[in-house]
This record gives C-alpha cells, sequence and structure tokens, in this order.
C-alpha cells in the first residue's frame, strides 16, 4: 500500500501568507499541516508517499519538511500543473500508485486520528474504497455520506437537504478503480473534478464503499480561524514545558511552544501560543496565537490576541492606548506604532 498526500492548492483564503508558502506547509504546533499526515502514513507502515504539489515548489517543501528518524521513507513529488480539482490532482498519481491501493490525505486537513482503522474497514472482503467521516453540526457546508447497511450509498456536496450529518473528512483509501472513475467523469458546476463524483461513479457502478467514523476532531486549516483552533488543540494535547533558558522575567502560560533560538523577555505569552525558531519577543501580552520564524516583537501596548504573524515579521511599539491587536500578517511585514492615531505600516502584501 502506498500513500497519496494533496498539496497544490492555491490556498486563497489565507493570502498573503499562502502567496509565498503552499498551505500545507503553514505550521500547526510548530510543525507543517502536511507534517502530521506524513506521519500518520509512517505509522501505518507506509514507506513510499506521493506528494502532489505545483511545479517549482520542490525545493520548499524538501526545506520545511522534517524526516529525521524516517530513513526509510521515500518521496516521490508529482505535479499538478493545473488546479482542477482533488480527483484531477488524484489522476496526475496513475502512473505512482501503479496496481496498488492507496491511502489518501489532503494536504491542508488535520486530524488527530490514527488510520488502523480505516485499513482495516479496506482490509474486509470486496471493499473498493474506504471513507473517512466525521459528525458535523451544519452539514449544508461539506460533502455528506448516506449511510445504508454499514455502506456509502450517496454522496452529495453540500446538499440543501441533508440525509445524514456525517461528513467526508479528508481521508480515504483506494483501489486503482477510482481512476477508471476519475477517467468517466466530468467537470462540475464549478469547473472542477470532484472526488465526491468519483466516489459516486464507483457507487453507480457496484463497487463497494465502506466508511469509519473519527472519533477524535478534524481541522481543514483553511482559514484563519481554523488554523488558530487547529493550533489551540495541538498544543492542548502535545505541548511540553517550555525551556526556560528561553525565558526571563515572563509569565507563560500554558500550552505554549516555543522553537528554538528563541528569546523572551518581560513577557506573558499564552495560553495557545506557538513561536517558530529564531523569534525575539520583548514586552508584550500574546495569547491565542502563531508566530512564524524569525519574527521580532517588541514593546506592544496592545493585548496582542487571535493573530498569525508571517516569517520575519517585525513589530514595534512605543507610547499607545491600551487596545487590543489582531489580525493576519504577511511574510517580512513591518510595522511601527508610535500612538493610538498614527501608525506607520511597511509590507510586501
Amino acid at each position: 500500500m502506498k500513500g497519496l498526500i494533496l498539496a497544490a492548492g492555491r490556498g486563497t483564503r489565507l493570502r498573503p501568507l499562502s502567496y509565498t508558502k503552499p498551505k500545507p506547509l503553514l505550521p500547526v504546533a510548530n510543525q507543517p499541516v502536511i507534517q502530521y499526515g506524513i506521519n500518520h502514513l509512517y505509522n501505518l507502515g507506509i514507506r513510499e508517499v506521493g506528494l502532489v504539489i505545483q511545479p517549482g515548489q520542490t525545493d520548499m517543501f524538501n526545506e520545511y519538511l522534517q524526516l529525521e528518524n524516517k530513513e526509510d521513507l521515500v518521496l516521490h513529488y508529482i505535479y499538478q500543473h493545473e488546479q482542477k480539482g482533488i480527483a484531477h490532482a488524484v489522476g496526475q498519481a496513475e502512473e505512482f500508485i501503479g496496481q496498488d491501493s492507496f491511502v489518501l490525505l489532503l494536504g491542508d486537513n488535520l486530524f488527530d486520528e490514527p488510520l488502523f482503522p480505516l485499513k482495516e474497514a479496506f482490509n474486509t472482503n470486496d471493499i473498493h474504497a474506504t471513507v473517512m467521516v466525521t459528525k458535523v453540526k451544519k452539514p449544508k457546508d461539506y460533502g455528506i455520506a448516506e449511510i445504508k447497511e454499514k455502506k456509502i450509498i450517496n454522496i452529495e456536496e453540500k446538499p440543501a437537504k441533508p440525509k445524514s450529518n456525517l461528513a467526508v473528512c479528508g481521508a480515504y483509501i483506494f483501489d486503482v478503480h477510482i481512476f477508471k472513475a476519475i477517467h468517466s467523469i466530468t467537470p462540475s458546476a464549478r469547473g472542477e473534478y470532484e472526488i465526491s463524483d468519483a466516489i459516486q461513479w464507483l457507487i453507480d457502478h457496484n463497487f463497494s464503499i465502506n466508511y469509519v467514523k473519527a472519533s477524535k476532531p478534524t481541522f481543514d486549516v483553511g482559514t484563519m480561524e481554523r488554523w488558530l483552533e487547529a493550533n489551540q488543540w495541538i498544543l492542548k494535547k502535545y505541548a511540553l514545558p517550555v525551556d526556560n533558558d528561553q525565558v526571563e522575567n515572563s509569565v507563560i502560560i500554558p500550552p505554549v511552544k516555543i522553537g528554538g533560538n528563541c528569546i523572551i523577555t518581560n513577557s506573558v505569552i499564552g495560553p495557545y501560543v506557538s513561536i517558530e525558531p529564531n523569534t525575539t519577543i520583548e514586552e508584550c501580552t500574546i495569547k491565542n496565537s502563531i508566530i512564524l520564524k524569525n519574527s521580532h516583537l517588541k514593546n506592544i501596548p496592545y493585548d496582542i490576541t487571535e493573530s498569525i504573524f508571517g516569517e520575519n515579521t517585525k513589530l514595534i511599539g512605543k507610547d499607545s492606548k491600551n487596545l487590543s491587536l489582531h489580525g493576519l500578517f504577511s511574510d517580512d511585514s513591518s510595522l511601527i506604532f508610535s500612538d493610538a492615531d498614527e501608525t506607520k505600516k511597511e509590507s510586501n502584501e
């Protein structure tokens, strides 16, 4: 069995950060989103993984992926030259997959769910695909699976009248028949080849599709709010105590993740803050935020909350009123606060 992770999306809802870095490489608790998927596949025993990415991004993925202690893992880069949907992206990997079955993950989806139940369900007799689903509060916003006798009999994208509250959540296992399905479908109304349409084609042609239910939260890290929510969840579960050598005259409110070579002085950090390496923070109060590497935040009189700062951000404050600062700041942003009415901002947005 092989693994396939799709990572060629544009990430339009996370611009401007996704202009400079693919969305699956954005960090959750200081680890790229896609890294969690690679780890799941590796723990399942898979040693060949295809990554579907945009042309020209290979070096960036090589730079950000953390593959220590995985010397036997082989990554294959597969290029999607046009973004025409999930099924189209899977189709680019047909030669890599060959005749093997494979686990498919979406590179911008994060879930804390082991894949062993997915594999076990797929290995039952006469099953051609297994889909992971999760209960959702607003099924009209998702691809919804209709269930009968422990099998999926219909999948509908964002149905006006949902037939269940079980949404497809970005983890699948397929055999090679999925490629016949992909070649047989036509683009949807939005001009994309939908994986839900390919699965429905299999169902309509009497291939058996079963499912497993995710028992833990899943996150589509596609918006700032969902990214922060995912960061909260992972920090709550896995954050380790902070190295006191990095902290001087500061208060740390767990859970917090601080990368290497960081300096924190005269600040209040947490809860739910992740700080990537080589970052300096002085005279700041920060909670529920993500700060990417090589940033410098100094003397900010605002409470910084629900914020995401891109790489190499410089945020310098002087005298100002006690307000709240929150938002998304692109890589290489430079902001200097002189007072509440006069703020200078230099950015590459």
